[in-house]
């Protein structure tokens, strides 16, 4: 049944040629749940004539057998793919179509209308270039029709189609579609979103998808398919600056040199002045090479490689632009960040990010607000939630070209990974770099760790004692303390509840402030290793992140971490402060062991295991360790 083009049986390469050359428009469908929006996807292949004939009888026996439409064809089963959607007649994931038609290519992503799904509309709707809102007659702007409003207004996407949805319900009636059109019209200019076309249209019955409808004659705009072969969307990114994500240093053979990526803005040419950034250094493009041959210009989303005049440091990673109006470079940021996973964002972890081309470290400083996507609310929180949006202070570990989202997708975009499981938890959109990333800098200071540590005859380290509330940590850490000094050796003990009476007086014991906890006594402890002391750290820091934050921050080869290893029967048995007591009468939340996690090291440079060992072995042990610790000793959590 699909449509076939005159031009394969007459001239194959010549239709090769024209396929070639049409443009790509991806677009997403969105609304709330039944408004109908894998309907419309199924219903606009089928009158595309887009279906093929294996795909049309598995589409008629699925109708019969979970279809909802009685004896009629369901066009939203050939979207909905998975058996939990077809059995709850909803979309769950995000669901990718390709087609062509004559004039144009297309990818669609069919998402989810539940609010639970979020992250799954948004993951469908970062590379789109049009989003069509879809909304019930009967039911009007819904809230659904904000929250997914206001993402694609957050996402960058800037046309929309208004596609009122199942108007033969409402008698195909030009008040009800006229009221809802001037009703979202004027939610959406709140959101800056202006470029919207709106459309009567019934997907089950196919009214003004690819043809004009003889129900609704007072209607003399586009049909959908109409609308979306002559939307222009692609102009912008050529006209803006030159931005070029180096993804591959080409290297086939000893006389060519060349950097392979995608233009994401911008026009490039033989001769033109280019800058390669972070490093700052300028070239000349010599040649814009493709498997084809050469090319006198390539714009954006072609995939190129560029050869240089000047031999030039440049990597994966890095970013050739234009030299008149470079990205900018910086590592603080104001950002949006939307939350994917179960759990929750911790500002002051370390999460890795992936922006471009490049993997590097990230850390959420500060959450300002979280946004209520349904009244576009501010509202103040300390974390955010799976699905949840919020406004966030930003730092990466180094600096990075960027441009803001709104201006170039690619180098204003980071997804957030775990560190420990490489999962996406996180998706973020840089606003703008803080001022502040450009005013501070390292003093350097003349007098250094070594010179410090020379003057005390020592080796400075961290000896990071972790464990359960009373498995006998800072019983354990004072007596090394008092043996180190006895030897001879410049020592400071950090003991966590000394610090919650000053320094971290402000936290609380939630997992947010338990990684802030740790945060700043890391911070501190390396300064103390800096001037070259034996800093002993005694504190519960329950999770491995964390730990694994600290031993990054001090280094590998002056981080000892000491796990006092003790049942949590026996540490209950000896609480003198009756704090589990406490915990089990529900007195005291998120008490470690009890209705918060803690994470045993996996790797630690000691293991106490106290049931079997005394403290007199156990400081034998630990001061051996330190006394004869090998250049470089340390493992990784």
């Amino acid at each position: 049944m699909a449509r076939t083009d005159s031009r394969i049986t007459s001239d194959l390469q010549a239709y090769l040629a024209a396929q070639q050359e049409k443009s790509l428009l991806r677009f997403i469908t969105c609304g709330s749940v039944d408004d109908g929006k894998s309907t419309l996807i199924g219903r606009f292949l089928y009158e595309s004539k887009l279906v093929f004939e294996d795909q049309l009888a598995a589409l008629e026996n699925d109708s019969r057998r979970v279809g909802t439409q009685g004896d009629r064809l369901d066009f939203a089963l050939l979207v909905d793919g998975l058996a939990a959607e077809r059995e709850q007649g909803i979309t769950i994931d995000v669901a990718y179509r390709y087609f062509a038609t004559e004039k144009r290519k297309f990818v669609v992503a069919d998402t989810p209308g539940h609010e639970q799904y979020t992250r799954n509309m948004v993951t469908g709707a970062s590379n789109a270039d049009l989003a069509v809102i879809l909304i019930d007659a009967r039911k009007g702007v819904l809230t659904q029709t904000r929250r997914h409003s206001y993402l694609v207004s957050l996402l960058g996407i800037r046309h929309v189609v208004l596609a009122v949805n199942k108007l033969d319900l409402v008698d195909y009636s030009r008040d009800v579609f006229e009221r809802i059109a001037t009703e979202y019209g004027a939610f959406a200019a709140e959101l800056g979103l202006t470029e919207i076309v709106s459309i009567p249209l019934s997907a089950l019955r196919g009214d003004n998808i690819t043809e004009p409808s003889l129900n609704t004659p007072w209607y003399t705009g586009p049909t959908l398919l109409e609308h979306l072969e002559t939307v222009e969307v692609d102009d912008d990114l050529v006209d803006r600056p030159f931005r070029m994500i180096v993804q591959w240093v080409n290297r086939p053979h000893l006389d060519f040199r060349g950097f392979s990526g995608v233009v994401v803005g911008g026009t490039v040419r033989p001769g033109d002045r280019v800058r390669i950034l972070p490093s700052g250094a300028e070239s000349t493009v010599a040649r814009i090479v493709t498997f084809d041959g050469d090319l006198p210009h390539a714009i954006a989303d072609q995939s190129v490689t560029l050869t240089l005049t000047d031999e030039v440091d440049v990597s994966r990673g890095d970013v050739i632009a234009t030299c008149t109006t470079p990205p900018g470079i910086a590592d603080q940021f104001k950002a949006h960040v939307v939350w994917m996973s179960e759990d929750d964002l911790l500002p002051g972890r370390r999460y890795r990010a992936k922006l471009g081309a490049t993997t590097l470290g990230v850390t959420v400083d500060q959450l300002k607000y979280q946004v209520n996507v349904n009244t576009l609310e501010h509202v103040a929180a300390t974390t955010l939630r799976l699905n949840e949006i919020g406004v966030c202070t930003v730092h990466f570990d180094r600096p990075v070209p960027f441009d803001a989202y709104r201006d170039t997708r690619d180098l204003g975009g980071f997804t957030i990974i775990d560190r420990l499981t490489n999962a996406t938890v996180g998706a973020g959109l840089l606003q703008f770099a803080l001022r502040r990333a450009d005013n501070v800098h390292w003093q350097g200071i003349e007098v250094d760790k070594a010179a410090r540590a020379s003057m005390k005859h020592q080796r400075p380290a961290v000896v990071w004692f972790t464990g359960i509330s009373g498995a006998g940590k800072s019983t354990l850490a004072n007596a090394v303390d008092r043996q180190l000094h006895a030897l001879g050796y410049h020592t400071y003990l950090l003991d966590g509840d000394n610090l919650r009476h000053g320094l971290n007086k402000d936290l609380g014991f939630t997992p947010a402030d338990r990684v802030e906890n740790v945060r700043r006594t890391a911070e501190v402890a390396a300064l103390m290793a800096d001037s070259g002391l034996i800093t002993l750290a005694c504190l519960i820091s329950p999770f491995r992140q964390e730990r694994r934050m600290a031993r990054d921050l001090i280094g590998h080869g002056e981080f000892v971490e000491v796990f006092v290893d003790t049942p949590l029967e026996t540490a209950e048995a000896r609480d003198r402060k009756g704090l589990y007591a406490k915990a089990r009468r529900g007195e005291l939340p998120n008490f470690t062991g009890i209705d918060s996690p803690y994470e045993p090291p996996e790797h630690p440079e000691i293991h106490i295991r106290t049931a079997d060992t005394s403290v007199e072995e156990a400081v034998e042990r630990i001061v051996s360790f330190l006394r004869n610790r090998p250049a470089g000793t340390g493992n990784d959590d």
